[in-house]
């Protein structure tokens, strides 16, 4: 039996679910803003109380790698890699935007492709397209919405749009013959247990020291300028 502690700190919501082997055993998670830095290790330590398990019987920390939130992905890896080497346990990380594919064809098992969006911010969007085999049809990317995007996105018809880029994207989109929306599913750390477990069993880990997560773009921010 393999305990996994699953994170995922990539937009919103901060989510964190146990798992043994591919079953959940429990999850807490808000979706209130950027809380994580609040939230994360106060889960993490309610949720082993809760189900009476021990940091050391943990056999591995599952991280969601993104892309999303700079700020949200740089303390969720960090909390992972801490504990992965607090613990002398592997580090997994998990393509977020795979993870909401593979979530998407639950919902749809006939569908023959899926598109996560992820909003990031005006009008662009982390997103890539899966087969309903998982396969990468488009590697994940920034896109902003324009008419080349939807040009790209006309080769996959039946296909399923998710994730919180909906909002300023299904009218968009809606052109596209034969598509599915899906409104209410954001990242979530319950959905990870399938595909960690999987890389666990395959010993497909993470090197703790130098993996990094899927930014996809460079971070930047302003400075005020000063007056004289």
């Amino acid at each position: 039996m393999a305990y996994i502690l699953n994170i995922e700190t990539t937009s919103t919501v901060c989510s964190v679910a146990l798992s043994s082997n591919d079953i959940l055993i429990d999850y807490e998670e808000i979706n209130n803003g950027f809380s994580h830095a609040e939230n994360l290790h106060l889960f993490i330590q309610n949720l082993l109380e809760k189900n009476s398990i021990d940091t050391k019987n943990i056999n591995a920390i599952a991280i969601s790698s993104g892309p999303g939130s700079y700020t949200g992905l740089r303390i969720g890896y960090s909390a992972a890699k801490g504990l992965a080497f607090a613990l002398n346990i592997p580090l997994i990380d998990i393509s977020t935007l795979e993870v909401m594919a593979e979530h998407a064809f639950e919902h749809f098992p006939k569908a023959e492709y899926a598109c996560p969006l992820i909003d990031a911010r005006r009008m662009e969007v982390y997103t890539a397209v899966y087969h309903n085999d998982l396969s990468c049809q488009v590697k994940p990317t920034a896109l902003i919405l324009s008419d080349e995007t939807l040009k790209l996105l006309k080769h996959y018809s039946n296909i399923i749009f998710l994730g919180d880029g909906l909002a300023k994207s299904k009218d968009f989109l809606s052109s596209i013959e034969n598509t599915f929306f899906i409104d209410d599913i954001m990242p979530s750390a319950k959905y990870m247990i399938k595909q960690s477990y999987k890389k666990y069993l395959n010993q497909n880990f993470a090197d703790i020291a130098y993996s990094e997560p899927n930014y996809l773009k460079e971070f930047y921010f302003q400075t005020s300028e000063k007056t004289s």
